[in-house]
């Protein structure tokens, strides 16, 4: 992201790593690998930081994604390897926190463990660089009264078996369909398999995509690719 100038794009929309495999043993935090159906976002990434270590590494992201877009849609879970880190995040970044998006998922995942709530909803947190102040959207492309920040929305089907935690064309669809316009550029730091591009492309903006597996990427590229355009 670095490489990319100062507002070379007109909003962010992206999901980090979530930290799965930081798991608690004896009271105290330690990294374990889990079962591999419940934490399969990177094949080459163990996703497991320290607590520490994942706080800087996504106020790192969030800073440079503020500095690329005036408006950052960051999605993420509360889990027991990123709570802590994610409540000092919303506590750094109060003065550019706009809103708090409820993604309610309409199923609960179930559980790892006894006497551990179902997770039914992740959450997305709208930065704003310049008017967070004001909870009143630039480019809302919505009418008074007609939309909320609660959204039930459905996974839907894994798009390829190898990523086991992409969120919905849909998702992606909603954040960018309400609060850009045509032709805006967006970026997802976090590619993954391409689900933001095709959003992007399905709604007529422009797409930048970073993504470190050269798999993921290679998957990104040909689902972009090979998606039939779309007018909403």
């Amino acid at each position: 992201m670095q490489k990319l100038e100062k507002d070379s794009a007109d909003m962010v929309f992206t999901s980090p790593p979530y930290n799965m495999n930081l798991r608690i043993r004896n009271g105290k935090y330690c990294s374990r690998q889990i079962v591999k159906e419940i934490s399969t976002k990177y094949e080459n990434f163990d996703d497991n930081l320290p607590m520490d270590e994942y706080l800087g590494f996504n106020r790192s992201v969030i800073k440079e994604c503020l500095r690329i877009a005036p408006m950052v849609f960051y999605n993420v879970q509360f889990l027991t390897g990123n709570k802590v880190a994610l409540f000092k995040l919303i506590g750094e970044f109060a003065g550019q926190l706009k809103e708090v998006i409820v993604w309610d998922k309409v199923n609960g995942q179930p559980a790892i463990g006894e006497s551990i709530l179902n997770s039914q909803y992740e959450v997305i947190l709208v930065f704003d660089r310049d008017n967070a102040i004001s909870r009143k959207f630039q480019k809302g492309n919505f009418d008074r009264g007609t939309l909320s920040n609660c959204w039930s929305i459905k996974r839907g089907k894994k798009p390829v078996k190898c990523h086991g935690a992409v969120f919905p064309v849909e998702l992606a669809e909603k954040v960018i369909k309400n609060f850009s316009k045509e032709g805006d550029t967006i970026l997802d730091p976090f590619m993954g398999t391409g689900t933001t591009g095709v959003a992007c492309k399905n709604l007529n903006r422009n797409f930048i995509g970073i993504e470190m597996d050269k798999n993921y990427f290679d998957i990104a590229k040909e689902r972009i690719e090979t998606t039939q355009e779309k007018f909403i």
